[in-house]
């Protein structure tokens, strides 16, 4: 999208939605809303950018079955467009959390009673959810750029949707989008800085391999610096996913990956690392052009460098991002499809994307675990995969029984916390944590 002018982008994310509600997904909204809101404002009509938290929505859709739950999103998602500028200016943030562009002071009490019936009528034990707002003045729309302005609306978003934020409260929104800009714009600059002077640290996790009882490789995870080790990275990495940066972040953590393995023994198999790719970056040419210059200048990295492709939902072009992964196996390296299981697209990612390898979506795998007829998805889902000569690893196995489960579905190898937690030093793998459960399971 970033390679095409404002009105082509418009044309493109337009159809860019969120499949349960019909809305327009978060990147699309961001650019439109920016696009109506200095429209408007050009115009001379004030714009305000609302904030819908369906409080106790989560516990409602728990209680729903399949097609009642699609169909209360639907209804919403149509409720909440209906009043949004032009009919369909609004977004889905989150699982009970929404998003609008409207006029100026309009009353959007309406909105929330109207929503708060639909969720009582579809919950069995008719309780509907709690509908709080908040708004927010676009005061400064014409002072800045659309680009701008969607980093500026992609920023709110992100806090908005936030599982930390708890309900929506209006303390912790800009009441002015003008100033929103400005904190947007300092958080890409940080960013930036960051990755360019290197703020930033490599702790590796083990992918162990149940068949042989030992460590296969290592998947490379991030660490900021200002941050420090016990805060996660991953609202950092999510805004310089919605913000376009994420390519630069990825190549420069390539680069740290394999600075950090010309340090070790060039012959010695069990320093194997994976670094992340997001799906955003594969169609980036300045990664791509980045990554193959690095794979240059450093070819004995083959075999010892693998690729893991992340957020894949982000990939549009399936035909150009095969060819990207083709590449990188021609030249030796072994490349993984991460959250596989976790959308509905996954499916047609392994039938379109030739890799070696990929991991299962935690979620899926815990949904596995407690689904009466898991197994046996699990079971089917790794066979499909064996025929398809493509490995499989099962992620966020933190106790024994699900490390018994997941071998026993035919899963290769595992990740989780059941054998430590992400570190620097490799010491902490040596001997490997729980090594015990990995015995009685081979036994």
């Amino acid at each position: 999208l970033r390679h095409l002018t404002p009105e082509e982008r418009l044309a493109a994310t337009a159809l860019s939605r969120d499949e349960a509600t019909g809305l327009l997904d978060v990147e699309a909204f961001s650019h439109v809303a920016a696009d109506r809101v200095r429209t408007m404002a050009a115009q001379g009509v004030e714009t305000e950018v609302s904030f819908l938290d369906l409080g106790g929505y989560a516990e409602i859709s728990q209680r729903l079955d399949e097609h009642t739950r699609a169909e209360l999103e639907k209804a919403i998602g149509e409720q909440v467009r209906s009043q949004s500028l032009g009919g369909d200016t609004a977004t889905a943030v989150g699982a009970g959390r929404f998003s609008l562009v409207h006029a100026a002071g309009a009353d959007l009490s309406g909105l929330g009673e109207h929503v708060r019936k639909l969720t009582a009528k579809a919950d069995p034990k008719g309780r509907g959810a709690e509908v709080q707002t908040a708004s927010m003045g676009t005061a400064g729309a014409t002072g800045v750029s659309e680009e701008d302005l969607a980093r500026g609306l992609l920023y709110t978003l992100n806090e908005f949707r936030s599982e930390e934020s708890g309900h929506l409260t209006l303390d912790k929104l800009t009441s002015n989008l003008g100033d929103l800009v400005g904190k947007a714009a300092d958080q890409v600059s940080h960013f930036k800085t960051m990755v360019q002077d290197g703020l930033f640290d490599v702790v590796l996790h083990p992918i162990v391999d149940l068949g042989r009882g030992d460590i296969h490789h290592f998947e490379a995870l991030c660490r900021f610096q200002d941050l420090g080790d016990n805060v996660s990275p991953y609202r950092t990495i999510t805004f310089a996913e919605d913000t376009g940066m994420i390519h630069e972040f990825d190549l420069a953590m390539a680069k740290k990956v394999v600075a950090w393995l010309r340090k070790m023994p060039v012959n010695a198999d069990r320093y194997r690392v994976a670094v992340n790719v997001s799906g955003h970056s594969v169609s980036q040419p300045s990664y791509v052009e980045g990554l193959h210059k690095l794979l240059d200048a450093e070819e004995w990295t083959a075999g010892r460098l693998m690729f893991e492709i992340t957020e894949s939902a982000r990939m549009s072009d399936l035909d150009s991002a095969n060819q990207f992964i083709q590449n990188l196996r021609r030249r030796g390296y072994h490349v993984c499809l991460d959250d596989f299981g976790a959308g509905a697209a996954s499916f047609q990612y392994l039938s379109t994307l030739e890799v070696d390898v990929v991991k299962l979506d935690g979620s899926a795998v815990r949904n596995a675990r407690n689904a009466k007829k898991g197994r046996a998805f699990l079971s089917a889902l790794t066979e499909l995969c064996r025929r398809l000569g493509v490995e499989t690893i099962a992620e966020m196995i933190d106790d024994e029984e699900g490390l018994r489960f997941v071998r026993d579905c035919g899963v290769d190898y595992v990740q989780g916390y059941i054998f430590g937690k992400p570190s620097r030093n490799l010491k902490d793998f040596s001997p490997l944590p729980n090594a015990a459960a990995l015995r009685r399971l081979r036994t």
